[in-house]
């Protein structure tokens, strides 16, 4: 089950990045969730998903901290201004569509845009994802649905001379 831990820290890592928006608060959370999952091992029931078992264990942790008042409005306005962000290897216009792409991901709410990470990202099913978040399957569609609509609408220039 270590082992299985380990080969899941890369896209535990991603889906992390996501929660918090920063590289240094992704590593914490992983960290944590693995100390908490290590922890915990003989609770995990063999023959389920450990991969939705730990996405579970981090957006708990992750909720746990915004509930404490650490992370949500500073990780935010702290993504929208940091000067730290990688350089994209495209060409000028489609690194501009990347960066509206990620300013309209996180214009979305925290609950709508882990839905559609988990779902588009890091390729859960609806079943997993909903296990994840604790909520049914249909809500998880409703709210990847939410998402990408909303990104659509952000993604939409104005209308010309209006």
């Amino acid at each position: 089950m270590r082992g299985e831990i380990l080969s899941l820290l890369p896209q535990l890592r991603g889906f992390a990045r996501f929660l918090t928006g920063q590289a240094a608060q992704a590593d914490d959370l992983v960290q944590e969730t693995v100390l908490r999952a290590l922890a915990a091992l003989d609770q995990f029931s063999p023959g389920t998903s450990m991969k939705a078992w730990l996405y579970t264990i981090a957006r708990n942790l992750f909720y746990e901290q915004v509930r404490h008042g650490r992370r949500e409005r500073d990780v935010m306005s702290d993504y929208a201004r940091r000067p730290d962000r990688p350089e994209s290897d495209t060409g000028e216009g489609e690194a501009d569509a990347l960066r509206d792409l990620d300013g309209a991901i996180w214009r979305l709410s925290p609950r709508l845009r882990e839905a559609l990470v988990l779902v588009g990202v890091q390729e859960m099913t609806y079943a997993e994802a909903a296990h994840v978040c604790g909520v049914t399957v249909g809500t998880i569609k409703a709210r990847v649905s939410r998402a990408r609509s909303q990104i659509m609408e952000y993604m939409t220039p104005p209308p010309e001379g209006g």
